[in-house]
């Protein structure tokens, strides 16, 4: 045996070290013309060649990635002197902060991605760009390749986000999908900025008189998935535009802003203006219905959606209506033996709304108990003290533990306290 087959073999650890910072690059990427590059040089320590090599390998990818997600979206998110159109239009007039901020900005890459690569842009700017800088060492290029690979050249591509005008077209057609996983996934992972365009034009759309049909269908399936995954900030900004349409005076545009509002869940996010636009003449008219069943009916079933936002102002008024009107009247019927009357669908729903009543509106309750000569002279009926007994069940559960007229709800819900309940509400 020759004695050089003794000899171990040494594996240069520098090199190994810079053959792992690589081998997690993807394979696609282990061709590319920078990579390469890179490779032939790290032998023979060309070091400043490397990082400027590498460099260009992630900028590259970036761009790549960017065209693939979408064009579009970039121009609207990093505007040029231009419109980027293609690979070239890149590298004419896209700097690579921009390059780095639009990628963040539409998905490409995460925040923590755009600060490191930003911190490998001044490495290569230092050490690639200046002649004159000190040598790096073999831990810098080491560092600055393992943060490379391990926010872009081992990350695939991103998906491809759809075209915003492209989708509120083919919504106004019978042709849109209306399976609610393929729009969770078509608008639900959008870029922050296209979340805003689209949920606007959503708004916009709905609110829009002469909308088709197809489309006002296919907003009120769309919307409320795309609102679930939008920061608080932009529900404001969205509701808001409610005030926008009541000031243009449009009854019927101001009617369906309304209408997209409920439609997404997002009435606590109307302004006081618009939460009185919408519930004084419920009020009113509540009021105004007593004892007209179906009016009530209909009046209970508009202001059910608002029970939890009323007004401060209106609270007394509102109470004092949704009270009367469950409790409702006696008297007779010629075509039955009924005598205990009240709106049936109305006395379904009031419950529920009483359910939302803080120390404010169970106070009014009470005031309306003590002030309303109409509830007092009904509830002498045994049927209508039970009626409103049931309600005063429910505002005891409401009520805090310091509420000032506890004792007479507890007199109220009590059957053996009737005496002292009427004490009390003097």
């Amino acid at each position: 045996m020759d004695s050089k087959d003794l000899v171990p073999v040494v594996e240069d650890p520098v090199a190994a070290l810079f053959q792992r910072a690589i081998a997690c690059v993807r394979e696609e990427m282990l061709d590319n013309t920078y990579i390469a590059e890179a490779r032939r040089v790290l032998p023979v320590k060309g070091y400043r060649s490397a990082i400027g090599s590498f460099w260009n390998a992630v900028v590259d990818d970036l761009r790549k990635k960017i065209m693939h997600r979408s064009l579009n979206l970039f121009n609207k998110v990093v505007p040029q002197k231009r419109v980027i159109k293609c690979y070239e239009d890149f590298q004419n007039l896209v700097n690579d902060d921009d390059l780095i901020d639009g990628a963040y900005e539409i998905g490409v890459i995460g925040w923590e991605a755009a600060k490191i690569l930003k911190h490998a842009k001044e490495t290569r700017h230092i050490f690639d760009g200046h002649p004159n800088s000190s040598e790096p060492s073999v831990f810098k290029v080491l560092a600055m390749f393992d943060d490379c690979t391990r926010y872009v050249l081992k990350e695939p591509y991103p998906a491809q986000v759809v075209d915003i005008d492209e989708y509120m077209s083919i919504m106004a057609t019978a042709d849109f999908d209306r399976n609610e996983v393929a729009i969770a996934n078509a608008i639900t992972e959008l870029p922050e900025v296209y979340k805003k365009e689209l949920i606007n034009r959503l708004f916009t759309a709905y609110v829009f008189e002469n909308s088709p049909t197809e489309l006002r269908s296919s907003i009120e399936l769309t919307a409320p998935i795309l609102w679930k995954v939008l920061g608080k900030e932009l529900k404001l900004q969205v509701v808001r535009r409610v005030d926008q349409e009541i000031s243009k005076g449009n009854a019927t545009k101001t009617k369906d802003a309304f209408r997209f509002v409920r439609l997404v869940k997002a009435s606590a996010y109307l302004s006081a203006t618009a939460k009185k636009y919408i519930v004084k003449p419920l009020v009113e008219k509540l009021a105004a219905s007593l004892d007209n069943w179906d009016e009530e009916d209909k009046a209970v079933k508009a202001l059910a959606l608002y029970a939890s936002i009323i007004p401060a102002d209106l609270i007394p008024d509102y109470v004092s209506a949704i009270t009367l009107t469950f409790v409702g009247k006696m008297g007779n019927s010629s075509s039955s033996s009924r005598k205990d009357f009240y709106a049936d669908q109305a006395a379904l729903r009031i419950p529920k709304m009483v359910e939302s009543f803080d120390d404010d509106a169970s106070a009014a309750f009470v005031d309306c108990i003590r002030k309303s000569d109409i509830l007092r002279r009904r509830i002498q009926s045994p049927s209508k003290m039970s009626r409103l007994r049931s309600l005063a069940n429910i505002v005891l559960d409401k009520v805090s533990s310091t509420f000032p007229d506890r004792k007479l709800l507890e007199t109220l819900v009590d059957e053996s306290s009737q005496e002292e309940f009427w004490n009390l509400a003097k």
